[in-house]
């Protein structure tokens, strides 16, 4: 396959950026989108330019790290992959590629396609801890849990934090994955201890990082590569309403 690549270049977060064009030439339709990418950054480097900077790690739709706009989706045409799962057999021979980082002011550009997504972390770090005994592990049935919280808990906690949910949503949301990461723990008993201030705590920081507001268009879902569900947002209005109301009649 030969291809057109359109690549957003910017060398830090005051430079201008732009899109530039590069020609990548016999590539595998086996070929992840990663793999193509190093390709062409072999070929950079051999004729002596800067490579292009973007993010990976696991390389297998686990860490959330590869986080590219591709052809004006997050993650690329795929459906419930991330951009290490998409492959070129995605693609026909002679198409053009637009390449573009994740775009968001709670996202801080870095340099290429590489963004900060800082801000999650401290919405986790926000989050706190959970109460549980020291000592040696639990038996696994100590507490009985019902299949199906159990279930919901679980697919809430699939959530790799990979940002495509705010780069959807029209108004830079992050209450998809806020409402994941507060899901996982609010339906398991040893997440009930600290539930209330979890979610306020979590929501405020949400708030101070600049994410925006929902307004349940559903693109975050659509395009989450863990196909997390809208009804988290529901549970976590549910259980922000409910803390609040909790601590004000303290």
């Amino acid at each position: 396959m030969n291809l057109t690549l359109k690549i957003w270049r910017q060398k830090n977060s005051k430079a201008q950026g732009k899109l530039v064009d590069y020609k990548v030439e016999n590539i595998s339709p086996d070929m992840s989108f990663l793999e193509m990418l190093d390709v062409l950054n072999e070929k950079l480097l051999h004729e002596g330019e800067d490579p292009v900077a973007f993010d990976h790690d696991c390389r297998e739709g686990i860490c959330g790290m590869c986080s590219l706009f591709i052809n004006g989706k997050p993650h690329g045409p795929g459906d419930g992959v991330t951009t290490c799962q998409l492959h070129m057999r995605s693609f026909k021979d002679g198409d053009t590629i637009y390449i573009e980082p994740f775009r968001a002011s709670a996202f801080p550009m870095i340099k290429d396609l590489v963004i900060d997504r800082g801000a999650f972390d401290r919405i986790i770090q926000a989050g706190g801890y959970i109460s549980a005994n020291t000592g040696s592990a639990p038996d696994a049935n100590e507490i009985p849990i019902a299949k199906a919280d159990v279930d919901k808990a679980f697919d809430s906690a699939a959530c790799i934090g990979c940002g495509a949910c705010v780069a959807a949503c029209k108004n830079a949301s992050a209450m998809l994955f806020v409402s994941a990461k507060v899901s996982q723990l609010a339906m398991l008993p040893q997440g009930k201890v600290e539930r209330k201030t979890r979610v306020e705590n979590m929501v405020a920081q949400m708030d101070e990082e600049g994410f925006g507001a929902c307004t349940n268009t559903g693109a975050c879902s659509a395009v989450c590569p863990k196909e997390i569900p809208l009804d988290n947002i529901a549970r976590l209005n549910r259980e922000f309403v409910a803390a609040k109301a909790s601590s004000d009649n303290l």
